[in-house]
């Protein structure tokens, strides 16, 4: 395979360089030499990429705050006493408190690579300040063009992790440069308004920085890293989230109509550890096989446990669980079309026992798969322009967006004589199976999400911007309550178990250890933590 991942450009300037160490496994707050250490395109590079390779650690425990915390995965084991299954129970059932050891972990992880960045940004001159971002010059020996491409990627990663803070946490601190940890102490949490202000703005100035090149002509070194395309889907994703679908609109279909990004024919391919960076992929985190510790951890993590080398080798901690909600979403009958999107996504191992498949691919090392973790793909554009246009009629291009996503995963014609659950079917245009009226079409587009995307940390976000995920979290308790929650001991009746879901409760606590050990400025607390 010549395509040659970013992360393992890193790996032969770590091996050829110790410098680069400094910058990958040094605290760069307590390293007086991070300044002089940026000091031309070469070295400010190889931090770029620590940063990417930064982005592995916050998605390892990811899926516990966006997949679990919705109707896709659950915690396969109820009554299981272990702390971690405990903890897992806890964020399923909206129970827990803000000690939450994995919410605290998630939380360090992404500063400690926000901070990262932001040395990147600091070595180039970049500043924000009330709402605008400023680039001013550096005593770096780097070309005007590798700046401007830095600076994009670099803006790019920042944006994506305070995207996902916002949405998760509510309004967090804001932290644009790399401070002293007693005068970060004294920086508190910003209103989400702000922090959709930074948001915006690095991804306005990454998109006008990045490269716009198209997805044939994209140079085999930089495949992996931020372009424009993926900035503007970002951005689109971002305005959405904020339910200004007309300033995203614009932007997604530039992506759609000139990034040379597509659909595959193949929905299996996406995922195929043979094809990465595929042309449906706009953005991924990256993962190396081989002993390097850049190793995907998914399909350990999510094989069944118990297995031992039946799905991969040195068994699976069962994590990321499928409901049985979403199992019976797909449409997979004996005859008649077939949603081919839940043999890709999910396996089943005995017949209690299913797992996540998606990102499970044989290893030799615990811990070390070659998946990649898609971030951006060009069917979530697809629907995204579907949701920023909104319903325009049974046969107009939203429902036809729906309509093409699901017949590159086997949906056939409906013939109209036979129940449309009966197979896995398009939209008609007519009769009452169609898409109708706007409620109808909310529906059935994020239903569609549901499906195609489908365990990659989209559930719960796509839940709260629909506004109804108070209603969806509780109607999935009411349909797995006989088979999952009621052999829980003691018992919660179903009444209990709803209640815990709230509006307050859809954010998470910001981590109790974030406000005691501040004694600089008091930190005000999540409603109802």
């Amino acid at each position: 395979m010549k395509n040659i991942k970013y992360i393992t450009l890193v790996l032969i300037v770590m091996f050829t360089a110790s410098s680069c160490e400094k910058i990958i496994d040094i605290d760069p707050i307590s390293n007086n030499e991070a300044n002089l250490f940026y000091k031309n395109y070469a070295e400010i590079n190889v931090a770029l990429t620590g940063c990417y390779n930064g982005m592995q650690e916050p998605l390892y425990n990811e899926w516990m705050f966006t997949e679990l915390r919705g109707d896709n995965v659950k915690q396969g084991v109820p009554n299981s006493t272990s702390t971690p299954n405990i903890e897992l129970n806890d964020l399923d059932e909206f129970t827990l408190n803000s000690s939450h050891s994995q919410v605290y972990t998630y939380w360090l992880a992404s500063y400690k690579n926000i901070r990262s960045i932001n040395y990147v940004l600091r070595s180039l001159g970049v500043t924000y300040s009330n709402g605008t971002l400023t680039i001013g010059d550096t005593d770096a020996e780097i070309t005007a063009e590798q700046k401007n491409q830095i600076i994009g990627q670099a803006l790019f990663l920042r944006a994506y992790h305070y995207f996902k803070l916002t949405r998760l946490f509510g309004g967090v601190f804001l932290i644009t440069e790399p401070l002293d940890p007693k005068v970060a102490k004294q920086i508190n949490r910003s209103s989400v308004t702000d922090c959709y202000a930074l948001i915006t703005a690095d991804l306005l100035k990454a998109k006008d920085l990045l490269s716009s090149s198209t997805f044939g002509s994209i140079n085999t070194a930089d495949l992996g890293r931020a372009n424009a395309w993926a900035a503007k889907s970002l951005l689109a994703k971002v305005y959405l989230t904020l339910h200004k679908n007309s300033d995203a609109l614009p932007l997604l279909n530039d992506v759609i109509n000139n990034s040379g990004y597509g659909l595959l024919n193949s929905y299996a391919d996406v995922f195929s550890i043979n094809n990465e960076m595929n042309k449906e992929i706009l953005f991924a985190v990256r993962y190396k096989a081989g002993g390097y510790g850049l190793g995907s951890p998914f399909a350990n993590l999510f094989a069944p446990t118990g297995s031992g080398n039946a799905v991969v080798n040195n068994d699976g901690s069962g994590y990321d669980f499928p409901t049985e909600s979403i199992k019976k979403a797909y449409r997979t009958p004996a005859t008649g079309g077939i949603d081919q999107r839940k043999a890709v996504s999910i396996a089943q191992f005995t017949a209690s026992r299913p797992y996540c498949k998606k990102f499970t691919s044989q290893v030799i090392s615990k811990y070390d798969a070659e998946n990649d973790f898609p971030i951006i793909r060009f069917a979530d554009v697809l629907l995204m322009k579907a949701e920023a246009e909104g319903f325009n009629g049974s046969s107009g291009s939203s429902v036809n967006i729906i309509n093409q996503i699901r017949a590159r995963s086997g949906a056939v014609v409906y013939p109209g004589t036979v129940d449309f659950t009966s197979a896995f079917y398009q939209y008609p245009s007519t009769g009452s199976n169609s898409i109708s009226d706007d409620a109808s079409f909310k529906t059935a587009l994020f239903n569609e999400r549901r499906l195609e995307l489908a365990f990659e940390n989209q559930r719960f976000f796509d839940m709260v911007r629909s506004g109804d995920a108070v209603a969806l979290i509780r109607a999935y308790f009411a349909e797995e309550y006989a088979v999952h929650y009621k052999n829980y001991t003691p018992t919660i009746p179903l009444a209990t178990l709803q209640g815990f879901v709230t509006e307050d409760r859809l954010l998470l606590p910001i981590p109790l250890r974030e406000i005691d050990t501040n004694n600089q400025i008091q930190i005000a607390q999540n409603p109802s933590y």
